[in-house]
């Protein structure tokens, strides 16, 4: 008799949470397992066993050691991938992963990697204050007019520690459709999307139906149990191809959805818009971690090859701060126009069926937590520049960005959203601070 599926999904969470921090991170699988998968999951990860095979590179979970086995598997800079089953002929043969990056300069942060930072009491007293840096806390960088003014991590991670960004990894995968957009590859406003939608009403929606969480599609993201989200993430090998398959729920660009099938969609589009196979693997690094020193940075792919672009993107805190000033430079880097005119400003323009709370770059317009009444957001009650927006990942990862205060703020960690921290508190107080 077969597993029951929550056995298989939590298998398959515990080997890819640990393989990425052993062997991206360095961290200990122990104390992975320990702390990052059963102390805030469901009960059933308590129960989960796991070995690591550092010769092979390979991960593998079950309940009590024997039931559900799941596995995970590092490859040289593309990270773990989730392998189904253990099934080891579905994973994409032999796919090399991305050139080396280069070697970051020894220039002043962002350009290079020396960080002077500044000893401004006012920044150290609010990181050190622990109400606002939240239970949880890894890591928080302050940048404010281009150079980090304060940053603090917690015991065990420091400025070398990649750290995974869960969905902020959404808004990367809008900007890699930018660098496609400048290229000539892509379009925004395309239609017929993909073969198996050809001749129903899934043929209508565009690309930026997609950006804008509104394609209509059916997908539960809800992570508490077994749904179309951890299902694609730890039981499917394909995970676009199972977002494909997904019938529509409700009127093309009308209903707002949350979804991560929709991000690994738009992954499938970009690498097929690319073309051939390792120029696509290539691409992210090449057009976007490269020219802006995101030299830590491992997008990790599913078993078939696509980018799992809307949850597994590994940077330090300093590399997810420079993806910040990327972005509230408009796109624009030493010079250089990484992103198209314009496109970050339409990043920020609000997808109508999100009722001005999502932005078509698959990034919030407001932070973390639940609008109290509606026609609010959950930035009400706290004093923040009008123009602030955020890129929101599971577990309590943000970057708050600010084009008017110059201020971007990376705040990552292992908070869950039952704790009730809001990352609010402490931009707005970093804001007034740099006043």
């Amino acid at each position: 008799m077969a597993p029951p599926a929550t056995i298989k999904i939590a298998a398959g969470y515990s080997a890819k949470i640990v393989c990425s921090n052993v062997f991206l991170a360095g961290r200990d699988a122990e104390e992975v397992l320990r702390v990052d998968v059963q102390a805030p999951g469901h009960p059933v990860l308590r129960l989960m066993s796991v070995q690591v095979d550092h010769d092979a590179r390979i991960v593998t979970a079950a309940l009590l050691g024997l039931f559900g086995k799941g596995v995970a598997v590092y490859r040289e800079g593309l990270g773990c991938t989730t392998v189904p089953e253990g099934n080891m002929d579905r994973l994409a043969a032999a796919q090399p992963g991305p050139a080396k990056p280069p070697a970051v300069s020894d220039a002043t942060w962002p350009q290079g990697s020396r960080v002077d930072t500044a000893n401004d009491p006012a920044v150290r007293a609010l990181l050190d204050d622990e109400a606002m840096a939240g239970p949880g806390m890894r890591a928080i960088v302050v940048v404010h007019d281009g150079r980090i003014v304060g940053e603090r991590y917690a015991e065990g991670f420091g400025v070398d520690t990649p750290l995974l960004g869960w969905s902020m990894t959404k808004t990367v995968t809008a900007a890699i459709i930018g660098t496609l957009v400048d290229a000539g590859r892509m379009n925004v406003s395309r239609s017929g999307l993909f073969q198996e939608w050809q001749g129903d009403a899934r043929s209508t929606i565009k690309v930026s139906d997609l950006m804008g969480m509104s394609s209509g599609l059916e997908f539960n993201e809800d992570y508490g149990d077994v749904t179309d989200v951890t299902r694609m993430l730890y039981l499917e090998p394909d995970m676009a191809g199972f977002a494909a398959s997904k019938p529509l729920a409700g009127g093309v660009g009308e209903v707002f959805s949350y979804s991560s099938g929709t991000t690994l969609l738009l992954s499938r589009l970009w690498q097929e818009a690319v073309g051939e196979r390792q120029a696509a693997v290539d691409w992210p690094r090449k057009t976007l971690f490269d020219p802006i020193g995101m030299a830590s940075a491992v997008m990790e792919p599913d078993a078939s090859g696509t980018y799992v672009g809307s949850s597994y993107l590994y940077a330090t805190a300093r590399d997810w701060a420079r993806f910040g000033q990327l972005l509230l430079q408009d796109g624009s880097w030493s010079g250089q126009q990484i992103l198209p005119p314009g496109f970050v400003e339409w990043m920020r323009q609000p997808a109508p069926a999100s009722q001005g709370t999502y932005g078509y770059g698959q990034l919030s317009l407001s932070g973390p937590g639940e609008a109290t009444r509606r026609g609010n957001t959950s930035d009400n009650g706290f004093d923040l520049p009008t123009d602030t927006y955020w890129l929101l990942g599971h577990d309590g990862q943000s970057i708050a960005i600010a084009p008017s205060a110059r201020l971007v703020v990376v705040r990552l960690g292992l908070t869950p959203s039952r704790l009730g921290y809001k990352p609010q508190a402490l931009f707005g107080a970093l804001a007034k601070a740099m006043k």
